[in-house]
């Protein structure tokens, strides 16, 4: 069923998925009609880095129906499944990829960019040094992506359990670069169509970051070689001056906030350090964020915020001295490019109130870099 609703390599995709120890066959869940699979869906454990912060998450993929059987709430049932599954284990968020619009039904937002591919201008001399990675290199590869997303505002990397799945899968290469006998650099490189995507790269510094990419043109052989935007790595640095335009059209990853009383809890370290950096003086009244159903209160301290107080239906938490934000927007509003001032200037449900200058850096603009399973190219 997967292969017949997506694609051959998602069986593949399915059964690493259950095999692996750190996932195994109960983050699957299936509809069956007598012993017949007319519906599935895996729920992923995840971790998405705000700042400073680490928040649990889950991602639900692998998520196919039997055509026979489509229109009947199936997907609605798993994907409750799946929330319900992801708030027992104390996810806070969930991100996605997903088909346009769709998951807009089961309470996921876009929120958070997808970096655009660039095209290659020129072609680099091939280098050597440049070989498929194995389990050995493992640690390296970690190693390198942690390094890659440090200097990310959000971040979420590949687990333990991914990085093998990407080894052992058909769909896709990870490439190492060795020097002097150690991993200096990394790229994952799809099997190509008509033309080279290089996603992922990482590199420990500008030399390697340069015969990594020389080392894919060589592997392109002659095709167009797009690169994934990491403007916040070292190689998206190095490399900025010699990318073209990728497309304008607006690609975002899916969020879903579950409960924004529990997400604004687990975030308050972070609003608090901005708060302090704001140096505003609220003259002791309390940070307000309401969604207007409901609404959450942070009190002001000497040493920042408190903790979070849950309030009620706040339709106007302009009086309140409050800002709001529909819920549907919180996810962006929190981890999105835009911030409060942009988002503001786009959508009239969400408004910082009379203090601007506070909930604007309360809530700015954020730089996302995100590791998944599939690419969203």
């Amino acid at each position: 069923m997967l292969i017949e609703r997506g694609e051959p390599a998602d069986a593949l995709d399915q059964r690493l998925v259950v095999e692996d120890p750190d996932t195994g066959w109960e983050a699957t869940a299936v509809v069956l009609d007598g012993d017949r699979v007319v519906s599935t869906a895996t729920l992923l454990a995840e971790s998405v880095r705000l700042e400073d912060v680490v928040l649990p998450a889950g991602q639900v993929e692998l998520v196919a129906t039997d055509r026979a059987y489509e229109g009947r709430g199936l997907v609605r049932a798993l994907m409750g499944w799946a929330h319900e599954r992801s708030a027992a284990r104390g996810d806070l968020v969930q991100v996605m990829i997903g088909i346009p619009y769709f998951y807009r039904l089961f309470g996921y937002e876009y929120a958070i960019d997808v970096p655009p591919a660039r095209p290659l201008a020129g072609a680099p001399a091939p280098v050597p040094g440049l070989r498929p990675a194995t389990p050995a290199d493992l640690p390296a590869l970690a190693r390198l992506q942690e390094a890659a997303q440090a200097g990310a505002d959000v971040a979420m990397p590949h687990p333990a359990a991914r990085l093998r799945w990407l080894l052992a899968h058909e769909a896709s290469t990870t490439w190492v670069l060795e020097r002097d006998g150690a991993v200096v650099a990394s790229a994952r490189v799809p099997e190509p169509d008509d033309d080279v995507l290089l996603a992922e790269p990482a590199a420990v510094d500008d030399a390697a970051a340069g015969r990594l990419l020389a080392g894919v043109a060589a592997l392109a052989a002659g095709r167009l070689i797009r690169v994934t935007d990491r403007p916040g790595s070292l190689p998206g640095r190095t490399w900025a001056g010699r990318l073209g335009a990728g497309s304008d059209l607006a690609e975002q990853y899916y969020v879903r906030v579950p409960d924004p009383g529990a997400l604004l809890a687990a975030l308050r370290p972070v609003l608090s350090r901005r708060f302090t950096a704001a140096g505003i003086d609220r003259g002791g009244i309390d940070v307000v964020v309401s969604t207007y159903r409901a609404s959450w209160r942070l009190p002001v301290t000497d040493d920042g915020l408190g903790a979070v107080v849950a309030g009620g239906r706040l339709q106007a938490p302009g009086t309140a001295r409050g800002a709001g934000v529909a819920p549907d927007q919180l996810g962006a509003l929190l981890f999105g490019p835009h911030g409060m001032h942009g988002l503001s200037r786009t959508r009239p449900d969400v408004y910082p109130g009379r203090d601007a200058d506070l909930y604007e850096q309360l809530f700015p603009p954020l730089r996302a870099d995100l590791l998944t399973y599939y690419l969203p190219y």
